[in-house]
């Protein structure tokens, strides 16, 4: 389904009793982003905010996508793998054997749909053109901070348009804009994305490159500006795909060569120079939940921005999850299941991205498993396919269980682990925001093969000696005999799990290390196939908060210790240290970002205002949760 524009979907989010007006003053300076991280952890997502008094002309949209619900809505669905069905039917349709000229015939009405979801470019104006601002000035429009230590107000859903100089080839990406003046932006282009590969052939042709950034629109399109397609695959054809109907583009004013949509509610148009200087941008609490700190990256000069006549700022704010970007991912992860299982991985049933794994960090494989080492085929594919190379974490399970069901799928793959033999260590590519690599963007991986064993997968002198475990006893005997040890979470051995998950204040070079192999030869604990090792300030019985700390800060190569024991050296005792690294105690070189928290003083202002919101009772601010486990106070963690 198509939306006219933005305020189409406004309209309906609203009739849906999907959306609060917000007609108080609120700041767009970090207030915007205090209340709306409170809405969106508030259960279910909450409810999409405009706010309407910001101090500018313009109201603000912020959590438009953050629930299941508006995310469907967003994209015209009843569910978010009714499009996995009919990519997968497509796919099914394209591949069989045509026999008959029926067949052949059959096939007519969908590649004229495929004509129909092409992009265009009409002639004129389009909406988004309405009004030409006499002097680009981004400090008219209400973009916001969010976050105390960010170097300054961001754009947060751009819909960045770039096109290859050599074949005119377009690329449609979202990458956050630091506002350093009027006519003047950061443009925060990783080296793996498709607009930095466009940049590079600007630069060998020493010749400025266009930039064109639309804001709003039908919500589609901010969506595909995050998908992972393939390169030289246009967004604008899955954003067709998406809407059933094609986009319709205008050529911009300042920067004829690249073609935004005519229903955008902003367009901001300008160019980036490969002779410029590169600019100093961040930090920016990012959607790990920590700062991304700050580097060098090229400045974008503005040229030109129009908007329509009524136009709605949308933005949008990520951080410790859950946030809105959990749904932008959701999607991801249900509607390119299909590719991924006709193109390259044929055995794979479903697929999981948790929330606490932030994207990348962790992810969950459903196969459908017939031979030994199909595990390890799997995984080898899934790391080389388009943007799940970032991975650090896979755990594979099979038929036998259900991968949403977290508590049985846990059962499931530590009931078919050996730690020895069934979890494999690699090195790869790595999201560059991933601060726990040694390394920028190069990193650790590990894959968990959780999948039932065939006899050739299983070691004939594997036999795990499962004395009694008794959760209590092994809470009071570690945290007496270790005092480095400051709380226990043995819960999961009551559901049959054999894994505990344990908050350690780090003192010593090797302390981790040390500590596991003592704790691996104790006879109170033996039978536990994996421990998780988490900062002492950290709740291990709080499973969110522990498995977010965790998945960011390990590297799985580098921080894990393996204790074999000597009667059966194919058994042993897997240890994940999932603690902040530091110079002193791991010779870790690079900075180390703090976890990403509101200040008291904003705090204490949404609190004031609360009560004119129209947002029900006080809704305390999540960062408080979070406070205690701050190093210092700055973007960079004090040593």
């Amino acid at each position: 389904m198509a939306w006219k524009d933005q305020q189409a979907f406004i309209d309906a989010l609203e009739k849906a009793n999907e959306l609060i007006r917000i007609k108080t003053f609120v700041d767009p300076h970090l207030e915007i982003a205090e209340i709306t991280d409170r809405i969106s952890k508030s259960g279910g997502g909450g409810r999409a905010l405009l706010f309407e008094n910001t101090g500018y002309d313009f109201p603000v949209l912020m959590n438009a996508y953050g629930s299941e619900r508006r995310m469907c809505l967003a994209l015209g669905v009843n569910d978010l793998d009714e499009t996995a069905r009919e990519i997968e039917g497509l796919f099914k349709l394209l591949s069989a054997p045509k026999e008959s000229m029926l067949d052949k015939l059959k096939l007519l009405p969908k590649i004229g749909a495929f004509a129909s979801w092409m992009p265009a470019v009409k002639k004129g104006r389009g909406a988004c053109q309405e009004v030409v601002m006499d002097k680009p000035d981004m400090t008219k429009i209400p973009v916001i901070t969010c976050w105390p230590k960010d170097g300054g107000p961001f754009v947060t859903l751009p819909v960045i348009h770039t096109k290859d100089p050599n074949t005119q080839s377009r690329n449609v990406g979202m990458y956050r804009m630091q506002i350093f003046g009027p006519t003047l932006t950061g443009m925060h282009w990783h080296k793996h994305k498709v607009s930095a590969k466009h940049f590079a052939e600007y630069k060998k042709r020493g010749e400025k490159m266009p930039v064109a950034v639309a804001l709003g629109g039908d919500p589609v399109y901010a969506y595909s500006a995050t998908a992972p397609l393939p390169e030289n695959v246009d967004e604008y054809m899955l954003a067709g795909f998406l809407r059933k109907k094609k986009v319709e583009l205008v050529k911009c004013i300042s920067q004829p060569s690249i073609e935004v949509p005519a229903d955008a509610d902003f367009i901001i148009e300008g160019y980036v120079d490969p002779s410029d200087e590169l600019i100093w941008e961040g930090p920016f609490g990012d959607h790990t939940g920590y700062y991304s700190l700050p580097d060098w990256y090229p400045r974008f000069h503005i040229t030109a921005i129009t908007h329509r006549k009524n136009a709605v700022y949308p933005a949008t704010i990520v951080g410790i999850p859950p946030q809105e970007d959990a749904w932008l991912g959701k999607a991801t992860e249900r509607i390119f299941l299909a590719p991924i299982k006709m193109t390259m991985i044929p055995e794979i049933l479903d697929m999981d991205m948790p929330v606490e794994g932030v994207f990348h960090n962790l992810v969950i494989a459903q196969i459908h498993k017939e031979y030994a080492g199909q595990g390890q085929k799997v995984m080898n594919a899934m790391w080389g396919a388009g943007q799940m190379m970032f991975n650090k974490i896979l755990v594979l399970a099979d038929q036998g269980v259900r991968i949403q069901d977290y508590e049985a799928l846990t059962r499931y793959v530590f009931k078919h682990l050996n730690p020895v033999t069934d979890i494999v260590f690699s090195t790869g590519p790595m999201d560059v925001l991933d601060h726990s690599c040694s390394k920028l963007g190069f990193g650790g991986k590990m894959c968990i093969d959780g999948t039932a064993k065939f006899p050739e997968e299983i070691e004939d002198e594997f036999a795990i000696a499962n004395g009694p475990l008794h959760a209590q006893q092994i809470v009071k005997a570690l945290t007496t005999a270790y005092p480095e040890i400051k709380a226990v979470n043995a819960s999961l051995i009551e559901k049959d799990i054999p894994c505990l998950i344990i908050s350690v204040k780090k003192e010593r070079p090797g302390h981790i290390r040390a500590l596991h192999t003592s704790l691996a030869t104790q006879q109170s604990i033996r039978g536990i196939k994996m421990i998780l090792y988490v900062e002492h300030t950290v709740d291990p019985c709080d499973l969110p908060t522990a498995l977010w700390r965790f998945c960011n800060n390990l590297d799985p190569k580098r921080d894990h210790i393996l204790y074999r024991y000597d009667e059966s050296p194919s058994t042993g005792c897997l240890g994940l240290d999932g603690t902040r690294k530091t110079k002193e105690l791991d010779n870790f070189q690079r900075d180390w970002p703090n976890i990403i928290v509101a200040d008291d003083a904003t705090i204490t202002a949404v609190d004031k205002k609360w009560d004119q919101l129209g947002l029900g009772p006080l809704i305390s601010s999540p960062s408080l949760k979070y406070k205690h486990q701050l190093y210092g106070t700055e973007a960079v963690v004090e040593n």
